[in-house]
């Protein structure tokens, strides 16, 4: 009994990836965000979760969300809307990003197959200091001391910073929680990142969308 949450921007241009910019354009952008939505999406699809669950900061969601409950994502810093995420949900909630596209269903399958009675939460750094994916079970069961609720453990985590992850994982820990760590990966925040993130996963959308909008331009401006 499994949720799992994703938690993503609506990809409009100027609103999400906007460090690509240049050498892509804003509306470049956006559509790699949107490839990277999708590849996450389409990874977790395989997953054995009992609810889905699209933390969702915009008005249309994607298409390859079909099927997800869409909850909007609360007013506030990122601690706030992370937490309200597990204040929301009940039983093992397994959260994930939307900026890690190499992600398989096979890097999380230990989350479904490996939640043995001495795990309470399952943790994934990304490269950048941050962490991409983040799994809690359920207050009682992890014993977790000095939190009422979930979110407790995330509210006041200082986020986008390159020592968040570390000082989220300190967070857990330091409530008692036994962590697992899943494989760290690359966030896409620089388009040397999306070439890297491109190698890793050659057959994703993401990689094609990136290698269309790297192809040199002919002299009629078309690619």
């Amino acid at each position: 009994m499994t949720t799992i949450v994703v938690i993503a921007k609506e990809c409009l241009p100027g609103r999400v990836k906007t460090r690509l910019h240049p050498p892509l354009s804003l509306e470049q952008a956006a559509e790699l965000a949107a490839a990277s939505l999708d590849d996450t999406l389409g990874a977790l699809a395989a997953l054995p979760a009992t609810r889905r669950i699209l933390a969702f900061d915009g008005v249309n969601a994607p298409l390859a969300a079909a099927g997800y409950e869409i909850l909007p994502q609360v007013e506030g810093t990122l601690d706030l809307r992370l937490a309200a995420v597990f204040d929301a949900c009940e039983g093992p909630t397994l959260l994930v990003g939307m900026d890690t596209p190499q992600i398989t269903s096979a890097l999380l399958e230990p989350v479904f197959t490996d939640w043995t009675d001495d795990v309470d939460a399952w943790f994934g750094f990304a490269n950048d200091g941050g962490f991409w994916a983040l799994a809690l079970n359920d207050p009682a069961a992890a014993q977790i001391r000095g939190a009422q609720i979930r979110g407790d453990l995330i509210r006041g985590v200082p986020m986008s910073r390159d020592d968040t992850g570390a000082l989220q994982l300190k967070r857990l820990t330091d409530a008692g929680l036994r962590v697992n760590l899943l494989p760290t990966l690359t966030d896409v925040d620089s388009i040397d990142d999306a070439h890297r993130v491109a190698g890793i996963a050659p057959t994703g959308g993401f990689a094609a969308a990136l290698a269309a909008m790297m192809a040199p331009s002919t002299k009629d401006g078309r690619r």
